[in-house]
């Protein structure tokens, strides 16, 4: 059976290999949501260095029990407002802020003494009503509100392509992030982030100029199916639950 040292040795290359050469740097967050923390200490130890969870009330005794991994959390989740405070007081990203409220509760809510919480606006890029996101058109207004706020950052966009197996398909939904991208850079706001990929296509984001790849089957296995829906409703709130569960 296959260790997540080796998973992660494997992912990596697979990242290698889709650059082609290329030089740029293209960050891997191992999502460890509905993984144990002692499967984490194992990727952290295999040199992982960013982790992504999705479930508040999972994931905040696990950053309490390897603080001192001093690892970076990223929050990947469709974030209802009522988690707020915890997520801008326990993590270092947050990838989809898709409402000007949200982003305002975690700029209020951020402790000072931390700095500034990264966040990457999500853009829904495939049209699913599924997926959490504002339109592609909407991108820009957001983007603007959430850099006027004093305790955030700025860093990106993130986007989630439909599940499928056509490369060239996956590819064309991604190029759409990195058109959205380079319109907001080009009305003058800096971005750094592209945030998308994940298992089944990362390497089709990659191709496109993704800087960031989430990634937790590749490197952990399959989650027990029944842990995701527990968790959800765990935190519910009203309203749809905007996360399709892929990693």
């Amino acid at each position: 059976m296959s260790t997540i040292a080796d998973n992660l040795q494997a992912v990596r290359r697979r990242i290698s290999e889709a650059l082609q050469g290329d030089t740029r740097t293209v960050t891997l967050v191992a999502v460890s949501k509905a993984k144990p923390a002692e499967a984490l200490r194992e990727a952290f130890v295999a040199g992982a260095r960013d982790f992504g969870e999705s479930y508040v009330q999972e994931a905040l005794p696990k950053l309490a029990s390897l603080r001192d991994l001093g690892a970076t959390w990223h929050f990947i989740g469709h974030l209802q407002g009522n988690k707020a405070r915890d997520v801008a007081r326990g993590f270092d990203w947050v990838h989809g802020v898709d409402r000007a409220r949200l982003a305002a509760a975690l700029s209020k809510a951020r402790p000072a003494e931390l700095g500034k919480l990264n966040v990457c606006v999500q853009v829904n890029i495939s049209g699913e009503a599924t997926k959490g996101g504002v339109a592609p058109t909407d991108a820009l207004a957001l983007a603007r509100e959430v850099a006027a706020l004093p305790n955030l950052a700025l860093r990106g966009l993130m986007g989630m392509a439909a599940p499928m197996e056509d490369l060239a398909a996956q590819r064309r939904e991604f190029a759409l992030l990195r058109r959205v991208r380079d319109e907001i850079v080009a009305a003058g706001l800096a971005l750094d982030t592209l945030s998308m990929g994940m298992s089944d296509d990362f390497e089709a984001a990659i191709a496109e100029g993704s800087t960031m790849v989430r990634v937790g089957t590749a490197i952990f296995g399959a989650r027990d199916s029944r842990a995701a829906p527990a968790q959800a409703a765990a935190q519910s709130d009203p309203g749809p639950r905007r996360d399709d569960g892929r990693a």
